[in-house]
């Protein structure tokens, strides 16, 4: 029998079980193996925690993706699962005990696709096939100790699930392999951050986002953290101030000395390849330290914020860690104020890799996009392109749109209406209605596009854009 073409009498069979759940918790240990995916999904369906429970404890398989059943949170089938744990690791030796990891994270998980037959929104690509989950491993193996991977999202505010599995995970740190594989931190005292990743160790971490408000000094004693997360492929940094006003040379010194010390741990980042900067402000003048400092090339580079200088432009087109861009994003950078050159660089040179291109906001004129064009025709493998608050006129932009004939892959265009719309800093809808259509047959002239947006700058008064797709939609104070 198919494990793709569950027969239907399984189907009647697991309902019976469930029906009668003492009989079916007495015999877990005597079920068919090939029983306990679609039974243990059932289970958790119908929240029959004794049962998730049960069969937990008496799991048959290598891994365990539990986290992609837990659709919405709750607490009694997250404690069922976890206890179904501790009564596993009290076991000795049994033969039907081949759990190795117990995976939480919310993921989609291509175990449950080959094992129900079914698919459906929590099924995957990710590694593995039937051969690989239903392998008996030896008995050395039996004795090593369980790996538990999660997801931490950590502030002030810890939901009642979460609490509950720190707390485990602490009181079990001595037993499991704990790794979190994507943590969040807003918001959280360093101290309580300390304790979690005593328990959570960083090497494990491939997905940091720091969204915490912290000082300077707050961030440079987390930077040893950083330093420690070798695996660590994804970073992303929100928002940390500075904690002085600089009013003199030995605090600005010493402020330097700070960022010179985060700087440094990026070295130690061996296989970042996403890298998400927002309005971190005193990293001004640095990006080439950092740059240097990787060991690795980005596929993602992501600034946002109005803190890229000339010195750090210059840097990028001869950097070869961004050599193989595949995303680059740009957003409030002010390149009006830059020279355009070094930016036509390094999209040339990443023009057979690009796919994404984000330059919101960065109020650039004709005179920097004249110097883009010949880069941007070039970039073949674009499918997305943001080019929002900028201020171009209309032969710019046409002139731009003319030599897109290469951009086959393009889904995603968004585009500013030309200054020509502007009766100063408001819309002039006539202009803007008639301006539009222009564009969008100078585009078709040229090829077909799938999703274009032209869009004005965000209204005044309320704070709506007027944008022209298939058709004209102004922003609320104009209907």
């Amino acid at each position: 029998m198919s494990l793709q073409t569950p027969n239907p009498l399984l189907k009647q069979a697991r309902q019976a079980l469930l029906r009668n759940e003492e009989l079916a918790i007495s015999a877990v240990e005597q079920l068919p193996m090939e029983l306990f995916p679609a039974l243990l999904r059932d289970a958790f369906k119908g929240r029959h925690n004794r049962m998730v429970k049960a069969m937990v404890a008496a799991w048959p398989f290598p891994c365990l993706p539990v986290g992609t059943l837990m659709k919405t949170s709750n607490l009694e089938t997250f404690q069922a699962v976890l206890e179904g744990v501790d009564m596993q690791l009290a076991r000795n030796f049994h033969p039907r005990n081949q759990m190795k990891v117990l995976d939480l994270r919310k993921v989609r998980h291509e175990f449950w696709t080959i094992w129900t037959g079914t698919e459906d929104a929590d099924c995957s690509s990710e590694s593995g096939d039937e051969e690989q989950v239903v392998k008996v491993l030896p008995r050395y193996a039996v004795r090593r100790r369980l790996k538990v991977i999660a997801e931490l999202c950590l502030r002030p505010g810890l939901d009642e699930e979460q609490a509950y599995f720190l707390q485990w995970a602490q009181e079990r740190k001595g037993s499991l392999q704990l790794c979190c594989a994507n943590m969040k931190i807003w918001d959280m005292p360093l101290f309580l951050i300390r304790v979690i990743l005593s328990v959570f160790h960083p090497w494990h971490i491939e997905e940091l986002e720091l969204h915490t408000a912290w000082d300077l000094s707050t961030l440079t004693r987390f930077a040893t953290y950083l330093g420690y997360m070798r695996n660590l492929r994804k970073l992303s940094m929100d928002h940390i101030y500075k904690s002085t006003i600089w009013h003199s040379n030995r605090t600005a010194n010493r402020e330097e000395k700070c960022v010179m010390k985060l700087v440094s741990q990026f070295s130690k980042l061996h296989s970042l390849q996403h890298l998400s900067l927002k309005g971190i402000y005193f990293l001004r003048d640095h990006m080439k330290q950092i740059l240097r400092c990787l060991r690795s090339p980005l596929e993602t580079l992501s600034l946002t914020g109005y803190f890229v200088s000339e010195s750090d432009l210059n840097h990028f087109p001869s950097c070869q860690r961004l050599w193989q861009l595949k995303h680059l994003a740009m957003r409030g950078v002010e390149l009006w104020a830059l020279n355009p050159l070094p930016l036509r660089l390094l999209l040339e040179t990443v023009a057979h890799t690009l796919q994404s291109l984000d330059l919101q906001g960065c109020r650039m004129e004709d005179s920097h996009l004249t110097v883009l064009i010949p880069a941007l025709s070039r970039c073949t493998q674009l499918t997305k392109i943001n080019l929002y608050d900028n201020d171009f006129s209309v032969p710019i932009l046409k002139d731009l749109l003319l030599h897109t004939d290469n951009w086959s892959k393009m889904n995603g265009e968004q585009y500013p209406a030309p200054v020509e719309c502007y009766d100063s800093v408001y819309i002039d809808t006539g202009r803007f209605v008639h301006l539009c259509p222009e564009l969008m047959d100078a585009l078709r002239a040229q090829r077909q596009p799938k999703g274009i947006v032209f869009a004005t700058d965000i209204c005044l008064q309320c704070g709506v854009r007027s944008v022209y797709d298939l058709g004209p939609r102004l922003c609320p104070c104009w209907q």
